[in-house]
C-alpha cells in the first residue's frame, strides 16, 4: 500500500477535530473467559494480528498538490506496541467498570503523529471476562469500513486472511502517486464543472434544513465539556423480528422509535417537560453498495428523522418513524442534513481546511442527537479462543451535541452503545434503562408479549 490522498468527507473528519472534540469511532467487544488466556497471549495476539492490517499502517501527511490536501502513507517507524495497551480493571462489576475506563479512553484523541487508532485490552479478574476497546478516527474509517479493520482481530477472519495471503504470497504494490496523471486531467476538469452544479444544489438542501431557533433543543445540545460517559444496553433480536413481522417497516424503524421513547421515559425521569418540536436525530446511511467496489474512504450519507417524543403511544412513536423514513428514502440522500456529508464530496481541499471549524459549530443547526446501526458479521466471532459474547460501539459527538446512540446486532442480542458529553448527561445510566424499559413495552403493545426488564 502506498500513498493514497485523503478523500473530501475524510478530509473534512480530520478537521474537525479538536481536543474536545476527537473524532473516532469505537467499539467495545467483550469476550467469554477460555482456558490458556492469559492476558499477556491476548495482548500479543492482538498486536500481531493489528499489524497485519494494512490499513493500521498508515498515518496523515501533508502534501504540496492539492494545496490544503492530506494523504494516507505508509509509517516507516510503524511500531505495533504504541497503539496496544493492557489496563486492568478493578470494579467488583466488570461491566460496570469497563463501561467507565471506556469512557474515560474516548475522551483522549488520538496521536496525530502516528496511525490515528488504539486498542485497550481491558481485563478484570484472573480467569473472567475482559474486554477490547478500538479506537479508529473516522478518517480513517466510516462504520462499514471500521467494521471491516477490525474484524481482523478476529480468529475466525485472521484465519481466511492468512490463508488468502499464503496462497498468493505478498506481490509488491507500487506506491500510488498524489499527483494526478496528466491523461486523467480534462475528465477531471469536466467532473468538477458537473460537481459545482451538484454541490449547489445540495447545499440549498441543507440551509432549508438549518433552524434559527434552537430553544427546543436544550436538553440534548449543552456546551462541550470534553468528557465522556459510556453506557450500554441489551436487546432481544428475536422480539425485534416479532415485532417488525407484527407492524411492518424495517428493524432500524424499531429501534429509531424505541431512541424516541426512552428519550421520553428520560426527561420525564428528569422532571423535564417534553420539548415543543420534536427534537432532530441524524441517522447516517452508508452508500457503498453491496457487491461494488470497496472504497477506502468514507461513503456516508445521513437522514434526518423528527424523534416523535411528544407522542405518547409507542405505537403512534413507530409509525411516525416509519412515516418519515419512508418519506427519507423516497427523496434520497442530497436532501436535509445528511447532505452535509455529500456536500463534503465536493468541495476542494483548502475548503475543508478553513470551512471545517465553521461546518462543526453549525452542527447543532441541523440536529440533536445521531443515532446509528453498525452491521456486523453474523457468524459467531472468538480472540484466541475466548467467545466474542457482546459489542458495543460508540460513535463520536459533533460539536454542540451532547448525546450520541449507536446499535448493533450480534448473537441474537441488540447492543446498544451510548456516548454522552460527561458533564451535560451525568445521569447516562438511566437512559440506557429507559432503553430497554421503551423496548420492552414496544414489546408488549405490538405483540402482547411483556418482557419487562428485571429491576
Amino acid at each position: 500500500m502506498g500513498t493514497e490522498l485523503l478523500a473530501p468527507l475524510d478530509l473534512a473528519f480530520w478537521h474537525f477535530e479538536s481536543d474536545s472534540h476527537p473524532m473516532h469511532l469505537g467499539a467495545l467487544a467483550v469476550f467469554a473467559p477460555a482456558p490458556d488466556a492469559a492476558p499477556a497471549r491476548i495482548l500479543d495476539l492482538l498486536g500481531t494480528r493489528a499489524a497485519a492490517i494494512p490499513r493500521l499502517r498508515m498515518c496523515v501527511r501533508d502534501v504540496l498538490l492539492p494545496v490544503g490536501g492530506k494523504a494516507w502513507t505508509v509509517d516507516k517507524d510503524f511500531d505495533v506496541h504504541r497503539h496496544v495497551e493492557h489496563i486492568v480493571v478493578d470494579d467488583n462489576d466488570f461491566m460496570t467498570g469497563a463501561g467507565r475506563l471506556a469512557g474515560e479512553l474516548m475522551e483522549r484523541p488520538l496521536g496525530r503523529g502516528l496511525p490515528p487508532w488504539r486498542m485497550y485490552l481491558i481485563g478484570g479478574a484472573e480467569g473472567g471476562p475482559f474486554a477490547v476497546l478500538v479506537k479508529l478516527h473516522h478518517a480513517l474509517a466510516d462504520g462499514m469500513r471500521a467494521v471491516a479493520i477490525g474484524a481482523g482481530i478476529f480468529d475466525e477472519i485472521a484465519a481466511v486472511t492468512d490463508a488468502r495471503t499464503a496462497a498468493r504470497g505478498r506481490p509488491a504494490v507500487p506506491p500510488r502517486s498524489w499527483l494526478p496523471d496528466p491523461r486523467e486531467m480534462a475528465g477531471m476538469a469536466l467532473g468538477r464543472i458537473g460537481e459545482v452544479g451538484r454541490a449547489l444544489g445540495v447545499g440549498a438542501s441543507v440551509v432549508r434544513a438549518g433552524r434559527l431557533d434552537l430553544r427546543s433543543t436544550t436538553a440534548f445540545t449543552a456546551p462541550s465539556s470534553g468528557t465522556r460517559r459510556l453506557a450500554t444496553a441489551d436487546l432481544d433480536a428475536g422480539d425485534l423480528q416479532r415485532i417488525r413481522r407484527a407492524e411492518g417497516g424495517t428493524a432500524n424503524d424499531i429501534l429509531l422509535a424505541v431512541v424516541a421513547g426512552a428519550l421520553r421515559r428520560w426527561m420525564a425521569g428528569r422532571g423535564e417537560p417534553l420539548p415543543a418540536a420534536d427534537p432532530r436525530a441524524l441517522v447516517p446511511v452508508s452508500r457503498r453498495r453491496p457487491g461494488g467496489a470497496s472504497a477506502t474512504g468514507n461513503r456516508l450519507s445521513a437522514y434526518l428523522l423528527g424523534l416523535p417524543v411528544t407522542a405518547a403511544d409507542p405505537r403512534e412513536r413507530l409509525r411516525a418513524v416509519r412515516t418519515a423514513m419512508d418519506r427519507n428514502k423516497a427523496a434520497g440522500p442530497l436532501k436535509g442534513a445528511g447532505a452535509v456529508a455529500v456536500l463534503a464530496d465536493q468541495l476542494p481541499p483548502l475548503a475543508h481546511r478553513f470551512g471545517a471549524p465553521l461546518a462543526a459549530n453549525a452542527a447543532r443547526m441541523l440536529f440533536d442527537v445521531l443515532v446509528t446501526s453498525v452491521p456486523l458479521p453474523r457468524s459467531a466471532l472468538s480472540l484466541g479462543g475466548c467467545p466474542l459474547t457482546a459489542l458495543y460501539p460508540m460513535a463520536p459527538l459533533a460539536r454542540g451535541q451532547s448525546l450520541a446512540v449507536a446499535l448493533s446486532t450480534y448473537g441474537g442480542r441488540v447492543h446498544v452503545g451510548l456516548v454522552a458529553d460527561g458533564k451535560a448527561l451525568p445521569d447516562l445510566d438511566r437512559l440506557a434503562a429507559a432503553v430497554e424499559e421503551e423496548f420492552a413495552e414496544l414489546g408488549a403493545v405490538i405483540t402482547g408479549t411483556d418482557r419487562s426488564p428485571v429491576s
